[in-house]
């Protein structure tokens, strides 16, 4: 029985990664004739082409972007299995990829991840803030803290804790316009819209009796960060639905008011999500752990 070729699949994966087969030598710390080896005598046991090459560009063929995920699963297995086996004294080393949204991550992440780095100087974070989706295995994440109902997926989630939406307004905006004392009365008022919700300028909720409905206020802005719709309504200028790690201080002050406060929004809930592999580095492990401590709790 032979073996399957495991260093070449590891190699495919960094190549299908980075994008090129230099970088690939560079982030292996092997020379670009060693990678192209590798690849071309796996392309040979299987007996198929793994990538088109042109001159200016190279990509996945249809067989390799098939067989991707299998050597990425090879290398990530591979590294956690040497990671486990070396002392647990020594110190942990390599690159954490994780993605995050941009509001929270720059108000709760960013310093975790620099209190982490002091405990751990060995690991390198490299953090992608962004309030779009990104996909782990293509993009090649280790993980990503999502805000949000997790559909059912191949990816493995960690639950941390729920996030509650407040609908909220400036006094003066309150005094001028009305404070609604139910969803349908939003109609009438403008309200900032979120780009990356499922659906944008849609919020639905729940009563305090069971009862559904959906609110749709007329658009004064539309955003694709959440951080944008505070100035607009605490200059009383329209409604907004955020986070409450975005708005819990201010509505505590008396700075902004809570709408129907007896309503709740579709249940959110802050998660670390990672690809579908059982087997994690143990850098991706201890990253995971300091998260799981730190970001249970009330963030604000």
């Amino acid at each position: 029985m032979r073996l399957p070729d495991f260093e070449a699949w590891a190699v495919f994966a960094a190549v299908a990664d980075t994008g090129s087969f230099t970088a690939a030598a560079e982030a292996l710390s092997l020379s670009k004739a060693k990678v192209s080896k590798a690849v071309a005598r796996l392309e040979v046991e299987l007996g198929t082409v793994l990538f088109h090459r042109t001159s200016r560009r190279l990509s996945l063929s249809a067989a390799g972007r098939g067989l991707v995920d299998h050597a990425r699963r090879i290398r990530i297995d591979g590294e956690a299995a040497v990671e486990a086996a070396r002392d647990e004294a020594q110190l942990l080393s390599g690159t954490v990829r994780i993605a995050v949204p941009m509001s929270f991550g720059l108000r709760a992440v960013a310093p975790l991840v620099g209190s982490f780095m002091t405990l751990h100087p060995g690991i390198i974070i490299d953090m992608h803030l962004s309030d779009a989706r990104v996909d782990l295995v293509d993009e090649g994440f280790d993980m990503a803290l999502r805000i949000a109902s997790l559909p059912d997926s191949s990816l493995r989630a960690i639950r941390l804790r729920d996030v509650r939406l407040h609908m909220i307004a400036s006094p003066d905006y309150c005094a001028r316009h009305g404070t609604p004392v139910h969803p349908s009365d939003l109609q009438a008022h403008k309200g900032v819209h979120y780009a990356n919700a499922a659906q944008p300028g849609v919020w639905s909720m729940t009563g305090p009796d069971g009862e559904r409905a959906q609110a749709r206020p007329r658009p004064a802005m539309i955003v694709n960060n959440a951080d944008a719709a505070l100035p607009p309504v605490m200059a009383g200028l329209c409604i907004a639905c955020l986070p409450d790690f975005f708005c819990d201080e201010a509505i505590r002050d008396g700075r902004l008011v809570a709408l129907l406060p007896n309503w709740r929004f579709d249940h959110n809930t802050l998660s670390i999500v990672t690809p579908p592999s059982p087997h994690r580095p143990a850098r991706v492990e201890a990253l995971i752990a300091y998260f799981r401590k730190h970001l249970t709790g009330e963030i604000g």
